[in-house]
Order: C-alpha cells, then sequence, then structure tokens
C-alpha cells in the first residue's frame, strides 16, 4: 500500500494511479465548464460532441458542476411541431461557475468607484466607464470597422472581444446579428455601476456604425451579454434602395 502522503491527507493512502485519474477528472470538468462559458448554454450530448467525450462521462461532470453550485439547468425552447417526450435540457454556468475563471480585482474596483462617485459624482463614473471601454476596442477600430456589411463588423468585434477575454460570438437573428458575450471580467463590478455597460453599449454603437440594442447582461443575472445588431444602419438601406431606382 502506498503511504499516506501519496495523497497529501494524512492518514488516508491514496495510489498515485488514483491521484492522477483525479486530476484527469479536474482538467476534463474545467473543460466542460469553460464550453459552457465560451458558448453559452448547451445540452449535455452536444458538449460531449464538442468535446470528443462519452456522454455519459460529460452527464457525470455536469451534474457535479450543477451539485456544486457552478452551473444550473434550464428548458430548451421548442421550435416547430410539438414532440413527444420531455424537453431538452440545456447547461449553463452559474456566476459562481463563471469565478472559476477569475474575477480580478472586484473588491479594489468596486472601492475605487464608490469613492469616485462619492467624490466626483456619478459624471465622473460615466467617464471613467467610457475611457475604459474606449481603450479596450480602440485598439481593435480597423479590424472592426473594415467589413461593408454590418454582420461582417459584428462579427470582425467578438473576435475583438474574445482576444479581450470576453469570449464572444455571434449568431444570426431575424434580419440582424446578434453579439453574446459569454464572459465578462467585470460582471461583478458592473452588477453596481452599469455606467459600465452603458459606455460599452455606446462604444460598440459607435464601431458598428448603427444604433444596437443591449438585451441581456451577466451583471443582472442573464447567460450571456447579448446585443442586437441591426442588418444594415438606416442611412445604407435607405441609400440601396435609391440605387435599385
Amino acid at each position: 500500500m502506498k503511504n499516506s502522503e501519496e495523497s497529501g491527507h494524512p492518514g488516508i493512502a491514496v495510489p498515485a494511479q488514483a491521484g492522477r485519474e483525479l486530476a484527469t477528472e479536474g482538467r476534463t470538468r474545467h473543460e466542460v465548464a469553460r464550453l459552457l462559458l465560451e458558448e453559452g448554454p448547451m445540452t449535455a450530448v452536444v458538449v460531449a460532441d464538442r468535446l470528443g467525450i462519452s456522454p455519459t462521462a460529460v452527464r457525470r461532470h455536469l451534474d457535479a458542476l450543477v451539485a456544486d453550485g457552478e452551473a444550473d439547468t434550464r428548458e430548451a425552447s421548442r421550435r416547430g411541431p410539438r414532440g413527444r417526450g420531455r424537453p431538452a435540457k440545456l447547461f449553463l454556468l452559474t456566476e459562481q461557475g463563471r469565478a472559476r475563471f477569475g474575477h480580478a480585482y472586484d473588491d479594489l474596483a468596486v472601492s475605487a468607484l464608490r469613492f469616485l462617485s462619492d467624490h466626483a459624482g456619478e459624471e465622473a463614473v460615466r467617464a471613467f466607464a467610457r475611457h475604459r471601454v474606449a481603450k479596450l476596442v480602440e485598439p481593435h477600430r480597423a479590424q472592426v470597422t473594415g467589413p461593408a456589411a454590418a454582420s461582417g463588423r459584428a462579427q470582425a468585434l467578438a473576435a475583438a472581444l474574445t482576444k479581450e477575454g470576453y469570449a464572444a460570438s455571434t449568431r444570426q437573428a431575424g434580419t440582424g446579428e446578434q453579439l453574446c458575450q459569454h464572459h465578462c471580467p467585470v460582471a461583478h463590478v458592473a452588477a453596481e455601476f452599469p455606467q459600465l455597460c452603458e459606455a460599452e453599449t455606446e462604444a460598440f454603437a459607435g464601431l458598428l456604425g448603427t444604433h444596437v440594442q443591449r438585451l441581456a447582461t451577466i451583471a443582472r443575472g442573464d447567460a450571456a451579454c447579448t446585443t442586437h445588431v441591426p442588418a444594415d444602419p438606416p442611412r445604407a438601406q435607405a441609400e440601396t434602395s435609391k440605387d435599385e431606382k
């Protein structure tokens, strides 16, 4: 029998092989959580397919995340004719689950913004929020503003935000695009100071050259920060119609 030192717990003997298996389990669970973070709510079958592991193993990890309060479930919306059987179950990370990927310096940031608000007023907080988001998106301006179509600009913005740690993606919604940010490094701070979200929305509108609408935010408890981007600016649509005549 291996001695207790191998397990890291005095008096408990765990073979080295078991320790390696636990480490592998931990890495796999982290990858399951990361997929939920980056791509939003999904079924166990989809997670298994994306990671190339068995549905049984995936459900074990998902159940563990739910039991630990790091994930939650909701029913998938039905599309088309109602089918038989129970609706598919979607898994998504909770705020606690997102915390495993880090919310650095939240307490310090909240304290600093409270001080700024108390001593310089709300407009100072807004000015800080605009300055922060400008530093975030300005380095990517050429990349984002390059595509002619609004959908292309939205996709370029998603790629830029992903580079900045926001795990962003786009999907078609009606005649426009929905820009989804599956991770927000400042979600805890934005929960108390929504000016951060407001400044971000303003910056997106400026970069994309069209009015955008924020539909959901992680700071308010939603699964992702979702912004609707119209297919094309109204002016561009009018010019297109004029050209066609």
